[in-house]
């Protein structure tokens, strides 16, 4: 039924349960799972907010990449008992529209999202990610609370 599932992690609680739940789903089906991590770089709203110069929007996001990757470190260590195959990525971009996109992608059956990341008071604002991606996903979404 599930032959490869979307997990998007952000380091948040919330992306945790949905990777062990997406573990769950994964070994009743012998799914592959297909983990992503979603990175924002600065962009011109945050540029009108506070003015940087080009080295600092660099450095900036050379140390959101090193978080991206960490997270992915800590997904692989969760995932080290489980039993089928495994891909790890990092994306860059506005993460509802980058998960959506790698799903079609890579084909995936189904994302598993956490219900809450760690974008806080700005989801309030935006929409949060989960919503968005159930909203405009063409494969099944189960958001994990």
């Amino acid at each position: 039924m599930f032959t490869k599932i979307l997990i998007p992690v952000d380091g948040s609680e919330g992306s945790w349960r949905a990777l062990s739940t997406a573990v769950q789903l994964g070994e009743k089906f012998a799914s592959e799972l297909l983990v992503v991590n979603v990175i924002q770089p600065y962009n011109n709203a945050a540029l009108l907010a506070v003015p940087l110069d080009h080295a600092t929007i660099t450095q900036g996001n050379n140390e959101l990449e090193k978080v991206g990757d960490k997270v992915l470190e800590m997904a692989e260590e969760r995932l080290a008992d489980y039993p089928h195959k495994i891909e790890f990525t990092l994306e860059v971009g506005h993460p509802s529209e980058r998960i959506i996109a790698l799903a079609k992608k890579a084909n995936a059956d189904a994302i598993v999202i956490g219900s809450r990341g760690l974008s806080g008071i700005a989801e309030f604002f935006l929409g949060s990610v989960s919503s968005k991606v159930s909203q405009y996903a063409s494969v099944p979404v189960l958001i994990v609370k």
